[in-house]
């Protein structure tokens, strides 16, 4: 089975490294897949997104990330996100607590983390 090396780096922390079988990644553009032997590719993530990975062993990965980019060259991935957490430690009442905040970077974090557990939970 092919993999690709992938990472997930926010500007504050390391969140993952190893194989992977597939990463997506929302970006400006939309969704995207990336499978081992994708082209070349530099995106600009989405403000508010969600990062999922598919490692080669254990279990799907999933991350709201504001803010950075992907990277593909050969089979490596990179995701360099400004801020990025973890599905599992995302506290959802807090989250949804926030997005009445006046704090728009705040309300957006906010707003990727609760697309991040939803899609967590959708296993």
């Amino acid at each position: 089975m092919a993999e690709l090396t992938a990472q997930l780096v926010a500007v504050d922390r390391m969140l993952w490294k190893g194989q992977a079988s597939i990463v997506t990644a929302q970006t400006t553009e939309g969704e995207i897949g990336i499978l081992p032997g994708h082209e070349p590719l530099l995106g600009q993530l989405k403000d508010n997104g969600v990062v999922t990975i598919r490692p080669v062993d254990g279990e799907r990965i999933v991350a709201a990330v504001q803010g950075g980019f992907l990277s593909v060259v050969g089979d490596k991935v990179t995701v360099l996100a400004d801020y990025a957490i973890f599905a599992d430690e995302i506290d959802s009442e807090v989250a949804k607590s926030n997005l009445d905040n006046e704090d728009r970077v705040l309300q957006a974090r906010s707003e990727a983390e609760l697309a991040a557990v939803r899609r967590n939970e959708q296993k």
